[in-house]
């Protein structure tokens, strides 16, 4: 029995001028299967009012604070289903809270928190009042990543032996934030921000490692520093990775490698072949062969039915016709709007459905960070290990 309406959501953060708000929109209205109906856009009420306007919402549902917008939507016969929440990082545990509370389900931007201690009360509160909490590390919505992951799973590469992540951005290589930049003001705020590329960038490439390869980091060592002169966050890290099973990792983040826009990669390499994806050409997929071999290189490409199955519920067009970050977005809110629905139908979920980051998987991004700044200060290997409550 499929539900008789769109999932209702609310939002938390994206108010006017937020560029990651408008890409949050974006996203869950592409399969036409949610529909923003409530929204606490701002910590200034005027402001959030005005963002309530401009996107059409009735303005007894726009709220001057997350508080009275989880109160009221939830004594509301057509509150809203979910929250999406798109504020600044130090903001995330308390919004997230406050809807949990509430049996109101979370769509949440990362990093999930900025400590881990408040990371691990957000996986015990999600586990208690059986909410759903998806995490929008979303390059692991990209179709080819999860041909990478598909490929991984089936053993195209064999025993695994090494991992090279990298994401250098070059956008804060001066101050912006003392130009009166608003994106490198909070995210270069210790007190809004937590870390600095670690948490904003580093996340990501630590997930999308353990999302393609089912890989737990076991130890690393870290040089995290801080290149920018007056910067109160670090802005460039590099680190050694120990992976399960004795695999080896480099993971690199920057965002003072001037010239470079989003350049997000992986490598993986195994004892059969290898696999090389880049984010600015996310409809491609490289498998490396053995030099030694007589197989050919593999290029997989976007939209051909030759994918796995568990790519194709992903796939939005044909081949040729390449996808991009507002859809991997939108791969993360497409499973959690099926869920939902499939949980208020009283039907089971398709088994894709379960496929987007979970609450655990943003403690195991907070971990990382905080290990990773732990063994800079020690200069020295440390103890990577982390199971997450729930886990």
């Amino acid at each position: 029995m499929a539900l008789d309406r769109k999932i209702r959501y609310g939002m938390v953060g994206g108010g006017p001028g937020a560029f990651i708000g408008d890409i949050h929109r974006s996203a869950a209205a592409l399969d036409g299967e949610m529909a923003l109906v409530a929204g606490a856009f701002s910590s200034d009420p005027e402001k959030s009012r005005r963002q309530g306007r401009a996107l059409h919402l009735n303005p007894d549902r726009v709220y001057d604070t997350y508080e009275q917008m989880a109160a009221r939507e939830a004594d509301r016969p057509d509150g809203i289903d979910v929250v999406s929440i798109v504020t600044p990082n130090v903001l995330h545990h308390d919004v997230a809270c406050a809807f949990i509370e509430k049996g109101i389900h979370v769509v949440c931007d990362k990093p999930m928190t900025t400590t881990r201690a408040d990371a691990e009360v957000l996986c015990r509160r999600v586990e208690e009042h059986d909410v759903i909490f998806a995490l929008t590390h979303n390059y692991a919505g990209y179709p080819l990543v999860k041909q990478a992951r598909a490929l991984v799973d089936q053993g195209r590469l064999g025993a695994l032996r090494k991992v090279v992540v990298e994401y250098p951005q070059g956008w804060l290589n001066r101050r912006l934030e003392a130009e009166g930049d608003k994106q490198a003001a909070w995210r270069t705020d210790p007190e809004t921000a937590g870390a600095g590329a670690l948490a904003d960038i580093g996340t990501h490439a630590e997930h999308l490692v353990r999302y393609v390869t089912g890989l737990r980091l076991e130890r690393l060592c870290a040089d995290v520093g801080t290149v920018v002169e007056g910067r109160a966050v670090d802005d460039d890290a590099s680190i050694l990775a120990r992976f399960e099973g004795g695999v080896r990792g480099l993971l690199h983040c920057s965002q003072v490698s001037t010239g470079e826009e989003n350049n997000l990669r992986l490598r993986v390499y195994g004892t059969e072949a290898g696999l090389d994806w880049r984010q600015e050409d996310p409809h491609r997929l490289r498998l490396l062969t053995d030099l030694h071999g007589d197989r050919p290189q593999q290029v997989y490409t976007h939209g051909r039915a030759s994918l796995a199955d568990s790519v194709q519920p992903f796939l939005r067009t044909p081949q040729g016709h390449p996808e991009g970050f507002i859809e991997a977005f939108a791969n993360i809110y497409r499973p959690v709007a099926r869920t939902l629905a499939a949980r208020k139908a009283g039907d089971d979920p398709p088994d894709w459905a379960d496929d987007y980051p979970t609450v655990q998987d943003g403690a195991r991004g907070v971990h990382f960070v905080e290990t990773a700044l732990e063994s800079s200060r020690r200069q020295a290997w440390v103890d990577a290990s982390y199971t997450p409550p729930g886990a």
